[in-house]
């Protein structure tokens, strides 16, 4: 999605799992998951956590999910016939249309980050996986120097934490659903520690 200068920070281990759970969302909602991915994502173990449990219900999924039909599941989603069953943007979810006022927004705040969209991408900026792997790169340093945690939370708070919940939410119910369902909900509980954390350092 964005093009940067790469750079390998020191980052506290928190962090770094922070960010790989972003880029590992974005990589599952940017593209039909390869095998590669379906045997990471059957791999993965979780806690009795929320997450945890999510991540464990994904993981079984994940382990009897064939990749044919998870591109699929995908498409079914997120393409389909004209369009998918979900327009996974935030423009969409706050507006009702494309390419609207939080797009535009968005793009300013990019510039600002020095955050570039990649020249072989042609859809909006604001779509779910872009703006996780824009996360996971603010915190990892991937556009420089990792981006500070107020301004991580002004972007999670302007961005993400408006809809995402909604998405992943529409994304566990949608009626082509099956492996998705279950990274719907673990998006859904990640959201929910992150929203809890940015809250608690804000106060």
């Amino acid at each position: 999605m964005t093009t940067a200068t790469m750079t390998t920070p020191d980052i506290a281990q928190e962090d770094k799992l922070r960010a790989d759970f972003y880029d590992f969302l974005a990589a599952l909602l940017a593209r039909p998951p390869s095998k590669d991915l379906l045997q990471k994502t059957a791999n993965l173990t979780g806690d009795d956590s929320e997450l945890g449990k999510a991540i464990q219900s994904m993981a079984r999924v994940a382990a009897v999910t064939k990749e044919r039909a998870a591109e699929s599941e995908f498409n079914a989603l997120f393409i389909g016939m004209g369009r998918g069953e979900l327009l996974p943007y935030a423009s969409f979810y706050l507006t009702g249309f494309l390419n609207e006022k939080p797009l535009a927004a968005l793009r300013k705040d990019m510039a600002a980050l020095r955050i570039a969209r990649a020249s072989n991408v042609f859809e909006p900026e604001d779509n779910i996986a872009s703006l996780f792997e824009m996360m996971a790169g603010m915190i990892t340093g991937r556009f420089g120097d990792p981006v500070p945690l107020d301004r991580q939370t002004a972007y999670f708070n302007k961005h993400i934490a408006p809809w995402a919940t909604h998405f992943f939410t529409d994304l566990e119910g949608a009626k082509n659903s099956v492996f998705y369902a279950s990274v719907g909900a673990a998006g859904k509980a990640f959201m929910e520690i992150e929203r809890e954390a940015f809250r608690m350092n804000a106060g």
